[in-house]
Formats: C-alpha cells, sequence, structure tokens
C-alpha cells in the first residue's frame, strides 16, 4: 500500500478485546460521517494508510477511577477492565478488602494499577486523587454492605454509603469527569410485589443499607440530567458468588462470613463446624430462602459492558444483575457436596428479622441495552468458590 497524503485511513482490527473492536467501528462511522477521514481522500486517492493497533487502542482506551477496588467485587471486575485494555486507579480504605488481592490481579493481568488507601469521606484525598490521574470515568463500589450491620449502626452506613459518594461526586465535578457506574443492589425492592423482580418494580427498602442504596440511585438521577453529556448507571445486584477460575482471588471476608457461599466453603474445608440456615418454614421448595446466585466473573463483565455504556450514553439508568434462577439455601448446600464430595452439616435456627422467602431477578432489559447475560452454571459457582478456598485456606497472606 502506497504512504502519500492523499490515502484514505482504515482500521484494522488490533488484538483488543470484542468490545472494543466494537467502540472502533463505530468511531470510525463517526469520523467517516464528520468528512475527517474523507478530507485525505480526493477524488483520485491512490492508496490506503493503515491505523496500527497501538494507535487504535489509544483512541479507545478509558481511564477509570475504581472506588473499593481491592474488593470481592471490584477485583474481579478490574481484571475485566484490565484485560479489556483500561487504565485503573484505585481508592480503597482496606477495612474490609486486601491490598494483596490487588497484587494478584496485577499478577493475573500482567498490568499495573494505581493505589490510594483513603476513605471516601476524606474529600481532600479523594479530590487530590482525581486531580493527579483525570479519569474519563468512575466505577463506585466503595462502601458498607452488611445488612445486619447496618441495623445496628445505621449512622454508619449513612456516612460511609450517603456521605462517601456525594464526596466522590464533589470531586468528579471539579475534575468534568460526568460518567459514573454504581455498584447498587436489588436490596432497594424490599418486600415482592410479584416475582420475578424487574426495573418496574416498586423500590421500599426494608432495612439501613437497602435505604442507603436507594438514598445514593437517587442523588445520581438528579445530578445526570445537570450536564449534558452526564451518565449513570446503576447495577442492581442479586446474590454475587464464587470466585475468578484461576483460584487466585475470592471472598474474603475479614470475621463471620455474610453471604451463604463462603460459608459453606469454610464448612466444607472444616474451618467451621457446620452451615447455619436462618429458617426452614418459608414458602419455597423446601422451606430454606430462596435467591439469585450470580457468579462474580458474570457480574464482573456486566460492569465492563456498563462503562461501555456510559462512555457513550448520557442520563441516567438500572439493571437488574441476576441469572433469573431462584436457588434454595439447602438446594446450593447439596450442589456444593456434589461437587466437592464434601458433607455440609447444617443447623437450623429461627430466620432473620427482613428476611424474604424467595427473591430473584428479571434481567431482560440488561440483555436487550447492555448485550449482558450470566453465562456461568451453580456448578461453576461452586467449583470456582472450592478452589479458592483450598488454595488459599486462610485467605489472603497480608
Amino acid at each position: 500500500m502506497r504512504n502519500d497524503s492523499r490515502a484514505m485511513y482504515i482500521f484494522i482490527r488490533p488484538q483488543v478485546s470484542p468490545v472494543l473492536y466494537g467502540q472502533a467501528r463505530h468511531l470510525l462511522l463517526f469520523l467517516m460521517f464528520l468528512g475527517i477521514c474523507t478530507q485525505y481522500c480526493p477524488a483520485n486517492w491512490t492508496g490506503i494508510r493503515i491505523i496500527k493497533p497501538q494507535i487504535l487502542r489509544e483512541l479507545l482506551i478509558l481511564k477509570l477511577l475504581v472506588t473499593g477496588g481491592a474488593g470481592y467485587i471490584g477485583t474481579h471486575s478490574i481484571i475485566e477492565l484490565l484485560n479489556a485494555g483500561h487504565d485503573i486507579s484505585v481508592i480503597d480504605d482496606l477495612s474490609n478488602s486486601h491490598i494483596a488481592a490487588l497484587q494478584r490481579v496485577r499478577k493475573l493481568t500482567k498490568r499495573d494499577l494505581a493505589f490510594m488507601q483513603a476513605d471516601l469521606c476524606d474529600t481532600a484525598a479523594v479530590s487530590a486523587e482525581l486531580q493527579r490521574f483525570r479519569p474519563d470515568g468512575v466505577i463506585h463500589f466503595a462502601g458498607l454492605k452488611a445488612v445486619g450491620a447496618s441495623i445496628a449502626r445505621p449512622l454508619d452506613y449513612y456516612r460511609k454509603n450517603v456521605g462517601g459518594t456525594l464526596s466522590l461526586l464533589a470531586g468528579m465535578e471539579r475534575v468534568g469527569c460526568h460518567k459514573i457506574v454504581f455498584s447498587s443492589s436489588a436490596t432497594v425492592y424490599g418486600l415482592p410485589q410479584y416475582l420475578p423482580y424487574d426495573e418496574q418494580h416498586p423500590t421500599e427498602p426494608v432495612n439501613p443499607y437497602g435505604h442507603t442504596k436507594l438514598m445514593v440511585e437517587q442523588i445520581l438521577r438528579d445530578w445526570s440530567v445537570t450536564h449534558r453529556d452526564a451518565s449513570a448507571v446503576c447495577l442492581r445486584y442479586f446474590n454475587p458468588a464464587g470466585a475468578h477460575p484461576s483460584g487466585e482471588i475470592g471472598e474474603n471476608p475479614k470475621g463471620v462470613p455474610d453471604n451463604l457461599m463462603p460459608f459453606l466453603a469454610q464448612v466444607a474445608s472444616g474451618h467451621r463446624p457446620a452451615l447455619t440456615v436462618f429458617g426452614n418454614d418459608f414458602e419455597t421448595r423446601d422451606g430454606t430462602g430462596e435467591r439469585d446466585y450470580i457468579h462474580v466473573v458474570d457480574l464482573a463483565r456486566a460492569h465492563l459492558a456498563a462503562i461501555e455504556h456510559v462512555r457513550t450514553n448520557s442520563g441516567f439508568q438500572v439493571f437488574n444483575i441476576g441469572t433469573g434462577r431462584g436457588v434454595t439455601v439447602l438446594e446450593l448446600a447439596a450442589a456444593f457436596t456434589r461437587m466437592s464430595g464434601r458433607a455440609i452439616a447444617t443447623t437450623v435456627t429461627a430466620r432473620r428479622s427482613g428476611d424474604l422467602a424467595r427473591f430473584y431477578a428479571n434481567a431482560q432489559r440488561a440483555e436487550k441495552t447492555l448485550g449482558w447475560t450470566a453465562q456461568k452454571s451453580l456448578f461453576d459457582i461452586c467449583a470456582d468458590a472450592w478452589r479458592w478456598q483450598r488454595q488459599n485456606p486462610d485467605g489472603y497472606d497480608d
């Protein structure tokens, strides 16, 4: 091909993710529409000039600030983001996370990332990192997340979850960053008026944790109309579970696990004597609570899809992120036993206040708008969680 000033520019497919390549095609069409390409292409053009893959990558890469990025969902999402080519800076106070997890992320992706240990309520520290990094967008995971603790310590939850978000948005305003994906929760729905839950279901949280998530959603809804280019996506998770297939990163709560899967894995490994089942008198198939368990890697892929959405769209949207399938506590324990060969001892106790009988998603909006669906099975969830537990019986070594 000739290399002269009358060449027409086209893109060739580089070794980047399909998502990035799809964005490249949209970018090319946009450039051609504006006439940027054709100004180099007179009627007697005689050649084609190739834009090199590394130049294409620079056009498509995003600088993303990830709050709470050292945590369970954050680390899995960062792997997807780094593998897609994006640059990452993490802010995390390490109150319920581990710096070793980020070291393993670097190992798995062979990519580096920036890290600052800070509380989001420290507006000066957050603003300083935003000024330094100048992100194109933010993925906001940071916050307290235990339902029971939110009932015991509601003021801590409002300060951290709502106050921290206000601090973050103030810093984003100062640097002109108007793109955010927020880690919300299906707890915003409250008691089911119908099943499965879709995004039109009334939002009536029954605990302070759910209230803080809904309050942040409303803040982002209001904020998103203040700038023409502002875009906010809230992902309402159902029940994340599992671990990275490598066994290098997984759910490693400090203290007694609040979630079912790490508790199951710790019982199977002998770290705990029995699984506590809270209630066996629900109106479900076996009397135990039914939940929508989604593999954490599927959830991480949803964040990648969401950040690509806010990149090219404005306004406010919410999406359910789940499988659409309910699994009871005893069904999950049985699946784990079949996969691991380890019997799971159970102890039944009274229901907890606010526990729901059935809780599962309609995630069709995410499929239609984001092109996302859950791909991993319940067996995958159990197998990956068990691999993580066996390879890391005492969690991270930090």
